[in-house]
């Protein structure tokens, strides 16, 4: 069974960068899907980025296409989350999580099977 740890959440600065990773345990990541989403309070989490488990397709959300970037290196066993020009509408919870089934359905809560425990990020104006 694979498990998810993010770390790398943190205050910045509106205009400043972060870089979330998330980190798995188990030995069949490679297997797997992964997407990125986020809760800010009293909004439902909605999805950020998602990246296959090749890492050869990537998704983004309107919102942060252009600013983030999604990335993995299976050999590490990692999936990162590069946020530039943060603002601080992009202030959240983010939370990584991981589903082997359709890529096509990556935007969706619900296709994931496997979540982390969030790491906080704030964004002051």
């Amino acid at each position: 069974q694979v498990q998810l740890v993010e770390s790398g959440g943190g205050l910045v600065q509106a205009g400043g960068s972060l870089r979330l990773s998330c980190a798995a345990s188990g030995r069949t990541f490679s297997s797997y899907h992964v997407g990125w989403f986020r809760q800010a309070p009293g909004k439902e989490r909605e999805f950020v980025a998602a990246i296959t488990d090749s890492g050869t397709v990537t998704d983004y959300s309107d919102s942060v296409k252009g600013r983030f970037t999604i990335s993995r290196d299976n050999a590490k066993k990692t999936v990162n989350l590069q946020m530039n020009s943060l603002q601080p509408e992009d202030t959240a919870v983010y939370y990584c999580a991981a589903h082997w089934g359709d890529p096509r359905s990556g935007r969706l809560v619900g296709t994931y099977i496997l979540w982390g425990q969030g790491t906080q990020v704030t964004v002051s104006s």
